[in-house]
């Protein structure tokens, strides 16, 4: 059964080129209700852990790195059909690809730089989201 919650992170490109207000207004301008926020800096242990599902990946290093050079702002959104509906909104991982008004065609920079993640199923969203937040800091 789907869930109505989903996981995002704006990228250390996002956050360093001033995006993350622009980007909260077109996630809360497409529905979307925020549950909990932070804006917070992953060393690249945590890192590490976060991205752990890609540990045999050859690009594995490079976003551990990429993750944890700068500041992030982590969130839980809430809104039916959360999954697919943000899925939409931010884009394909590649910016030259991404839909014309989509998070990522307006916000980043390359397919590595690509300005937000989103999870890709109610089962990571709820890892992700818990990774992050304890149930004090979800409203």
């Amino acid at each position: 059964m789907a869930t109505n919650r989903t996981f995002t992170m704006i990228k250390p490109d996002a956050v360093k080129n001033g995006h993350i207000g622009a980007i909260l207004n077109d996630i809360t301008a497409s529905g979307f209700k925020i549950i909990a926020l932070k804006y917070t800096h992953l060393p690249s242990e945590k890192a590490g852990e976060f991205y752990a599902v890609h540990k045999e990946r050859p690009f594995y290093g490079e976003l551990v790195n990429f993750m944890s050079s700068g500041p992030i702002v982590a969130a839980i959104l809430e809104k039916d059909n959360a999954i697919e509906d943000f899925r939409k909104l931010i884009g394909n991982t590649d910016p030259a690809k991404a839909d014309a008004g989509t998070i990522r065609n307006k916000y980043a920079k390359s397919i590595d730089a690509n300005a937000v993640h989103g999870s890709d199923s109610d089962e990571n969203a709820a890892i992700e989201g818990n990774f992050f937040f304890s149930a004090f800091e979800r409203f």
